[in-house]
């Protein structure tokens, strides 16, 4: 089966991936120069269907559950230390509110904190530990995907417009984010802002969020001393750059979680749009001869794997093909039948008595014959 995907978000990657894994010839179409320009790029990276469950419908937990395995198994440096919750001592409610919101996570005390995270001992008194979640890079992850495309043969198309694709296209998978408005006009934009900073003075193992009844914050640690703090969640198509509002509070919660985030590097401020539907979850439309994987709102790589399987599953289903190895009509005409073998080239010579089969392995003579009569 011939693919084409378009859109090297997270989406996108994921899903070019899944149909090369399948056997199907892939084209990865991108209207940007490079891979990046998206807000993929910007994303925290956290792999968190618990913590996600204090907000999100419970379908998100459910798909998501699977996502840190499905990376693990094709990106370098995924982390699975699990999420710590932490509120200050005047925000201690919000603590019991996520905890009732939430599960699979267990009480942390301030000893427990302390042991899980060293450099915030004695600043948290309670906290939640969320020990299956875990994070990665989305910039490490997404390249590590698109090498593993050139090694499955996938050919990479970049500042190439997936508007106008011929039928040599195949099957199109249309996985653009909010660039695909025009088409799904029930997409809006959430505009997400981030800031990466650099300290040597905080150590981090795990995403650290801190709660606040008007600032969540989430800090991820990075690569070389490096952390990304994100939170917002704009209601706005625009992108722009990070506002000042945002900054100071992105920028005041992190002092709130270690003051020593004062006097971090700022290595870069970036804010981009997310796309998502009226209920924050992802849908999978088929329209205008194109299957759209769309609306992934803050969730992108946390659901992008389970999108991606039931994308590539209907592509081929679409296409007439199946992808199962030993179903393939390719396999079928050139795999010789053995039972068909044996009738045409031992005729004449006398019964024959098989061993019976007791591996679990078909009867080679199953479905040679019509009817137990001819047989």
């Amino acid at each position: 089966m011939r693919a084409t995907v378009v859109g090297a978000g997270v989406a996108g990657l994921t899903t070019a991936l899944t149909l090369a894994e399948r056997g199907a010839r892939v084209a990865l179409v991108e209207r940007s120069a490079s891979l990046g320009a998206n807000a993929s790029w910007l994303a925290g990276g956290m792999l968190a269907p618990y913590c996600e469950g204090e907000s999100a419908a419970p379908r998100v937990v459910e798909l998501g559950r699977g996502a840190i395995d499905w990376w693990d198994a094709r990106v370098p440096g995924v982390v699975r230390a699990g999420t710590l919750v932490v509120a200050p001592s005047r925000d201690v409610g919000e603590i019991e509110r996520f905890a009732q919101r939430t599960r699979e996570h267990e009480r942390a005390d301030e000893a427990r904190i302390a042991a899980l995270e060293p450099d915030l001992a004695g600043r948290f008194h309670k906290g939640l530990f969320f020990a299956g979640e875990g994070h990665l890079d989305p910039r490490a992850a997404m390249r590590a995907l698109a090498d593993a495309l050139r090694r499955h043969g996938a050919d990479m198309r970049f500042s190439a417009d997936g508007e106008a694709l011929g039928p040599e296209a195949g099957v199109v998978i249309d996985c653009r984010g909010f660039a695909a408005r025009p088409h799904l006009p029930q997409l809006r934009g959430v505009r997400g802002e981030m800031i990466r900073v650099r300290t040597r003075e905080v150590s981090l193992t795990r995403t650290v969020r801190l709660l606040h009844p008007r600032i969540p914050l989430y800090v991820v640690p990075r690569a070389n001393s490096e952390f990304m703090i994100g939170a917002t969640m704009i209601e706005s198509a625009e992108k722009g750059a990070v506002s000042v509002r945002s900054a100071l509070e992105l920028l005041s919660a992190a002092y709130a979680l270690h003051p020593a985030f004062g006097e971090a590097e700022i290595l870069e401020m970036s804010a981009d749009v997310r796309p998502a539907y009226p209920d924050n979850e992802p849908r999978i439309e088929e329209r205008e001869g194109c299957i759209f994987v769309n609306g992934f709102y803050r969730h992108g790589f946390l659901l992008a794997p389970a999108f991606a399987d039931r994308a590539a599953t209907l592509a081929f289903t679409r296409a007439g093909e199946t992808w199962d190895e030993f179903a393939r009509p390719s396999a079928r005409q050139e795999e010789p039948h053995l039972g068909r073998w044996l009738v045409e080239n031992l005729a004449g010579i006398g019964e024959i008595e098989l061993p019976p089969r007791d591996d679990g392995r078909p009867d080679p003579l199953a479905g040679l014959f019509d009817d137990e009569e001819e047989a």
